[in-house]
């Protein structure tokens, strides 16, 4: 059951030339989606420009808010906001987070460790088997594997993660949920929603349009404590996935191959930037130090009578002075960005510490080791 704000989101999302940016100078020009959808066209225009609110007002006047979220609960989907509290926590971190996700599979906590893998559409039988290879390995350590569903190494990524039992994986459409890209992977998607999650920024009926593309890219990268490139040419799309989780403050990981392959020239790059050189799961895992939290007891939340680690205990002295920033725990620590994510992630799962605002935590006093 959608609430009638919900309605308004859904409805002003849909809107031409709304995308997140001008979505939350909306919010904070009239404190609710309800309020922006339903002021006057100079308050608009002041706010978006007179074409943008133009727009905006021709759009109103032949939609209604309440028909298309009810398009949306017919459909089967579920819609996430923003402001929802099971909205993934790494993907609300990076500027201009999707006001709504559409989706198909609930998010779950342990979504939080997640590793993106990605590469080329037209991937070799190599770099097909290292993706299957790296996704199942993550997935078999409790790892959700993020990726978008292309053919290729997306694609075998996924499938990867899905022969592990119990192991999940996230798929993020560049293109509304009812219109699955690429075609043949309809079934895919079906079986993903079924252990997993399937989700897409882009309202229903939405094509697959190549600038839906980056966009999508940033939502992968922002679910994802890094990002791992299997082949790609130097002008693929993985590369803008990588370029986000640095922007993100995510790590990326990139799969070497044949120098005379066009596909290992993208990895080799980033690789030479100064991404770090994997082969299996464990070395990502490692690199963002997870090979030792990654256990079925830590992802069912049970407490463990063991000492912390000593970047738990790091992270848990600078707590000790109070409510504070993620960017002061990752500067005062020493310890590169990704891995103090996902060591708070882990934390904050096992009760030690609390999100009290955006990327401020501070310690469970009731809990100790």
């Amino acid at each position: 059951m959608l609430t009638e704000e919900a309605l308004y989101w859904i409805a002003l999302h849909q809107a031409p030339g709304i995308g997140p940016k001008r979505f939350y100078r909306l919010l904070a020009a009239f404190g609710t989606a309800q309020g922006a959808w339903k002021s006057e066209s100079g308050a608009l225009a002041a706010v978006l420009g007179q074409k943008v609110a133009a727009d905006l007002l021709a759009f109103r006047r032949t939609t209604s808010p309440a028909a298309e979220g009810e398009k949306v609960l017919q459909a089967g989907w579920g819609v996430l906001l923003v402001t929802d509290p099971t909205y993934p926590p790494l993907l609300k971190q990076i500027i201009d987070p999707p006001p709504i996700l559409y989706y198909q599979g609930p998010f779950r906590p342990e979504d939080q460790l997640a590793v993106a893998v990605v590469g080329s559409r037209r991937a070799t039988p190599r770099g097909l088997a290292a993706a299957r290879e790296i996704g199942a390995g993550l997935a078999a350590q409790g790892v959700t594997v993020v990726s978008g569903l292309a053919r290729g190494i997306d694609s075998a990524a996924h499938r990867g993660a899905l022969t592990v039992p119990g192991g999940r994986t996230i798929a993020v459409l560049g293109s509304g949920l009812d219109r699955v890209y690429p075609p043949e992977n309809r079934r895919l998607m079906a079986e993903i929603a079924e252990s997993g999650v399937v989700c897409s920024e882009f309202p229903l009926g939405t094509p697959p349009y190549a600038g839906n593309f980056p966009a999508r890219n940033r939502v992968i990268s922002g679910l994802s404590l890094g990002v791992t490139v299997v082949e790609a040419k130097t002008d693929s799309g993985s590369l803008i996935t990588a370029d986000f989780a640095l922007e993100q403050g995510r790590d990326v990981f990139a799969v070497p191959g044949p120098v005379e392959r066009e596909g290992s020239r993208g990895p080799h790059g980033l690789i030479k930037q100064g991404a770090l050189l994997v082969e299996e799961a464990k070395d990502i895992l490692e690199a963002l130090n997870l090979s030792y939290f990654a256990t079925d007891e830590l992802l069912a939340a049970k407490e463990k009578e063991t000492e912390f680690s000593p970047v738990e205990q790091k992270i848990w002295d600078l707590l000790a002075a109070g409510e504070t920033h993620l960017d002061h725990l990752i500067r005062a620590s020493g310890i590169p960005a990704a891995t103090v994510n996902s060591v708070l992630v882990l934390m904050e799962m096992e009760g030690f510490v609390t999100q009290v605002a955006a990327k401020t935590y501070c310690r469970n006093h009731h809990k100790h080791r």
